[in-house]
């Protein structure tokens, strides 16, 4: 019999006392629903850590609202053992937000395991770019069996209280991961909400980045400027609504009407390639996406094509399909919303032209 609980319109109060109650009385391996209005998955870890007792839970469905949990109680955990936080069935723009305040409820020595499908190390950059030098990380196994990595919170954070939804130091990021790493966070980030970055120096070429890809739907802010350091925020501003009532910006409207005169002009307009199958590289580390691009654009045939999904504009993209690929490249935007752009990629079945598209691209999107 599985135990309901329902927990909308609770406070947060209630949502501890009437979590730990229900896991409390259930046996092992009993399952609890949980329906909330919110995410419940900090709560989890905390009464893993409380209770020393290992949970499993997955979401119904991660976009649902409101959030519907089946939570499963498991054997106590070994000395020393940490509980386990399985991110694979969050959408992305949710992990983070998520991680961050479990991490944030972590008091010293605390932490869990934390399983993903890819290597989470953006989030080492972030944690320790927002809480400092407090960040264990150890990597319990890695590959295509799922990423499991136990993070522990040494010591006392050394966050303040500054509204901004994220930092990172950008320092501490290798240079080929940087601005990929930036432009995959703020992709997630919500509309109206800030990050903000530390650097050497004030990071101009990433400022060109944001308008060539944002248009005016951000600000840009120089908080702090001393020698080797600099702090800029960035707020992500809401996008004005079209007439037709779609989220749109400068950025997307101007790299929309790039695509339709490229297709005008090769005369494809009229041949839309079909879309055999979906790519969705947002889970993927920004030095693996164009790999696994270029090799699906590769392995198309005349007349075919894949929707590639993407947590922000991929125009740099297409002006490197449009010089290298040759007549038979076609490229069509399906949405562009803020943290998730979809675009049809594919070959044109009357091109009579051959791709030459390099499968090693050397510029990231």
């Amino acid at each position: 019999m599985v135990t309901e609980i329902d927990l909308r319109d609770h406070s947060p109060r209630e949502f501890h006392e009437r979590i730990y109650g229900a896991l409390d009385e259930t046996e092992t391996d009993a399952e609890v629903l949980v329906i909330a209005d919110r995410d419940i998955d900090a709560h989890l870890i905390r009464y893993q850590i409380e209770r020393d007792r290992a949970l499993d839970w997955d979401h119904e469905d991660p976009d649902a609202e409101p959030r519907e949990v089946r939570v499963s109680k498991r054997e106590p955990l070994g000395d020393g053992e940490l509980g386990t936080f399985d991110v694979r069935d969050l959408i992305p723009q949710r992990r983070h937000e998520v991680l961050l305040d479990t991490f944030d409820r972590l008091e010293p020595d605390e932490g869990f395991v934390l399983v993903n499908d890819h290597d989470p190390k953006p989030l080492y950059y972030e944690l320790r770019s927002m809480h400092g030098d407090v960040v264990e990380w150890e990597y319990a196994s890695r590959g295509s069996g799922g990423w499991r990595v136990e993070i522990v919170k040494t010591d006392a954070s050394t966050a303040d209280d500054e509204d901004v939804i994220t930092r990172y130091d950008v320092r501490e990021i290798p240079k080929p991961d940087r601005h990929e790493t930036i432009h995959h966070r703020y992709g997630m980030i919500p509309d109206g909400e800030a990050m903000e970055l530390i650097a050497p120096h004030e990071p101009r070429p990433l400022h060109g980045e944001f308008r060539e890809r944002y248009g005016d739907a951000f600000d840009w802010e120089v908080v702090e400027k001393q020698p080797g350091r600099c702090r800029v925020r960035i707020t992500k501003t809401e996008r004005a609504d079209s007439s037709s009532g779609d989220v749109g910006s400068a950025a997307d409207e101007e790299s929309a009407a790039d695509a339709e005169r490229a297709a005008d002009e090769e005369g494809t307009a009229d041949e839309t390639p079909e879309a055999t199958r979906e790519l969705d590289v947002r889970d993927l580390p920004p030095a693996q996406r164009h790999e696994q691009i270029f090799e699906a654009y590769a392995d198309l045939d005349d007349g075919e094509g894949f929707v590639l999904v993407n947590d922000h504009d991929p125009k740099p993209l297409y002006h490197q399909f449009d010089a290298e690929a040759g007549p038979a490249f076609y490229w069509e935007y399906r949405k562009q919303d803020p943290g998730e752009f979809r675009v049809l990629v594919g070959k044109s079945a009357s091109s009579g032209g051959e791709s030459s598209v390099s499968e090693e691209p050397n510029a990231p999107f």
